[in-house]
């Protein structure tokens, strides 16, 4: 088997993870959003320097059978409303009031479609239909719309919408210099609801260039660099699939996701029964959890608050991250929701950035040692980090700067454990998994603050979600409605052969996949699903109802290894570190997480380390090792 290559791309940093067999390889390298197939392949360049001794990126590519890809590109698309200028024809029922049902729903369709709006009639002849739908589509063009969505509201939208393009084809021929895209709602989802099927193929819509500018340069290069397989990337709902074969909606928040698929992996290894995820990257903090071994998911998902017809991780993502900004403001600290980003960066980083992070709180309290940090490949500047404090945070309350960075530390680790409280509900059974680059650094503080007495921190903790696209096989789903129960078995027969054309387009027979059939139906309770096979609930049936097929062919995934608990010696001390610990500094001993055996513990107050996370372990905590170098904290008396 070759190597399996994972990568997740961050807003701050892009995180690289590659499986060699048992063997794990893992590298971070700063975003370049100003051109993302940049950072790609900064990271695949820097990573075959730690597998082959020097940079070797046609080795590398040449010997890897898989690469899975996550991006925020997406979702920071639509924090930035970054897109084209959409415009909106309708028909039918459906009209711009059916999309603006609240000021939330509002507010995003002003941002992202304003005024260009227009309706026609489809009760006219061919005819008429074709002079009015020639007449809208200049009028939207010229309104500014470089992207048009079609959405017919009442029955039979697939087939009024098929009239339509059958006319806008003749008219419009795609063929042509400058011809703006024409898209259909019912081709990105079938879904009975019409505002929210046409709220998913705005949003595909509005999401789709930069991701297919970005994706197939990504892939061409690395055609050029001698891979041997397409790239696939990462959906949200867990599965892969390759560039030609994914949506740009199904994106949306494919990182988390990831960070998710771990922690689910990790709960099914150690017997957690409530998982509570606290992935925190440079600019925000998001939290999930798994219950009974199942990542927690909405059948629809939400995208900015509005619902889409797919389903989406329940993930929420707070303000607060290593580059958000803090500063003083009438006599209290805020925290974010601004961050610095890669680019200034904290201001210790020395890059031109003179905002106050709590990464700078953390250099001068001591959690941070410069010789370090980073694996001792990005050079910190303490007296950087003390100027931000004092002029945004010490001078405005007229305390020192070490003050200023403790009080700082604990109204970050608050914002973070409001929103794990607002999120669940904490119970005895709750173990928190503290990842991403700065999610373990005050792990202890967070768990406190949100009444948790167990935290594990994974041994790949700086790149938990990257080492968790790999627990996703290639996967597909095709589905029809009908309205005939009788008509179920014609309808898996199509849906078999889509599935056939779809996974040899993958690389792979039919018939060497996974297929699992079934019947969704919508009913006041929510949806529910029955397999094909139950004849008497299918007989049943009403009138409306979802025939699905999932098809997924397995692929080679990593495992979680080792146990807490199986001896009981003393960690390896690395020294110690001046620490401020309950309000004052005094020297701590410091753990090398690489240097621990299985079944090692110790005690804190102490700094826990490793090449990419640093972690101060509050005093009343114990520290324990497995095998595979995770980390599980206890707090005294749990």
């Amino acid at each position: 088997m070759g190597l399996l290559v994972n990568i997740d791309n961050g807003g701050t940093l892009t995180d690289i993870c590659v499986a060699d067999g048992p063997k794990i390889y893992r590298t971070k390298t700063l975003t370049t959003p100003f051109d993302l197939s940049k950072c790609f392949f900064d990271g695949l360049v820097k990573v075959s320097k730690e597998i082959y001794g020097q940079e070797d990126i046609v080795s590398l590519l040449s010997t890897t059978d898989h690469i899975r890809y996550s991006t925020t590109q997406g979702t920071n698309a639509l924090v930035e409303r970054k897109g084209p200028r959409l415009g909106l024809l309708t028909s039918g029922s459906m009209s711009d009031g059916a999309l603006k049902s609240s000021p939330e729903y509002g507010g995003l369709f002003d941002a992202l479609v304003g005024g260009r709006v227009a309706a026609v009639d489809v009760a006219q002849d061919d005819a008429a239909l074709a002079a009015a739908l020639t007449r809208e589509i200049n009028h939207l063009a010229s309104s500014g719309a470089n992207r048009i969505v079609v959405a017919h509201g009442g029955a039979d939208c697939a087939g009024v919408e098929k009239r339509l393009k059958s006319i806008l084809l003749r008219k419009f021929p795609q063929h042509l210099l400058g011809a703006v895209p024409i898209l259909y709602s019912h081709e990105v989802v079938e879904d009975e609801d019409d505002p929210r099927r046409t709220w998913t193929a705005l949003l595909n819509a509005f999401l789709h260039p930069a991701m297919e500018r970005f994706l197939y340069n990504a892939e061409h290069k690395l055609r050029n660099n001698k891979s041997r397989n397409p790239l696939l990337i990462f959906r949200n709902d867990g599965h892969s699939a390759r560039v030609a074969k994914t949506i740009a909606i199904k994106t949306y928040s494919s990182g988390p996701r990831g960070g998710m698929e771990g922690a689910r992996a990790m709960a099914e290894h150690f017997g957690f029964k409530h998982l509570v995820s606290v992935d925190i990257g440079g600019t925000t903090t998001d939290i999930c959890e798994v219950h009974g071994g199942q990542v927690r998911e909405d059948d629809h998902g939400k995208v900015e608050g509005v619902e889409v017809s797919f389903p989406l991780p329940n993930v929420v993502s707070v303000g607060v991250g290593g580059s958000s900004i803090i500063k003083a403001v009438d006599g209290a600290i805020r925290i974010g929701p601004e961050s610095v980003g890669s680019e200034p960066g904290p201001a210790c980083f020395g890059l031109g950035g003179t905002e106050a992070t709590i990464t700078d709180a953390f250099l001068l309290t001591g959690l941070l040692d410069p010789a370090s940090y980073f694996g001792g490949e990005l050079s910190i500047d303490v007296e950087r980090a003390r100027k931000a404090i004092r002029t945004h945070v010490a001078d405005p309350l007229g305390i020192s700067e070490e003050e200023a960075a403790t009080r700082m530390e604990t109204a970050w680790a608050q914002k973070v454990a409001d929103g794990i409280l607002a999120f669940t509900t904490i119970t005895p059974d709750t173990t928190l998994a503290a990842f991403g680059g700065a999610g373990p650094m005050v792990i202890c503080k967070v768990a406190e603050a949100a009444g948790v007495n167990r935290v594990i921190i994974p041994g790949l903790a700086a790149v938990f979600s990257a080492f968790g696209l790999g627990f996703s096989d290639i996967a597909h789903q095709y589905e029809q409605r009908l309205s005939d129960p009788a008509q179920i078995d014609a309808c898996v027969d199509k849906l078999m052969a889509r599935a056939r054309r779809g996974m040899y387009a993958e690389g792979f027979a039919l018939e060497d996949c996974e297929i699992a059939r079934c019947v969704r139906v919508s009913g006041p309770d929510g949806e529910r699903e029955l397999p094909l096979s139950d004849d008497l609930a299918i007989a049943q049936l009403g009138d409306n109802f979802t025939v699905r097929l999932d098809v997924s062919k397995a692929m080679p995934q990593p495992t979680i290894e080792g146990a807490f608990g199986a001896g009981n010696a003393p960690a390896v001390n690395d020294g110690t570190r001046h620490l401020m610990t309950e309000g004052q500094f005094a020297d701590v001993p410091v753990y090398r997480v690489e240097a621990q055996s299985g079944g090692a513990s110790a005690a804190g107050p102490a700094v826990l380390e490793e090449k990419f996370f640093t972690a101060r372990i509050e005093p009343g905590w114990t520290i324990a090792f497995s095998e595979n170098r995770d980390v599980l904290l206890t707090r005294d008396g749990a």
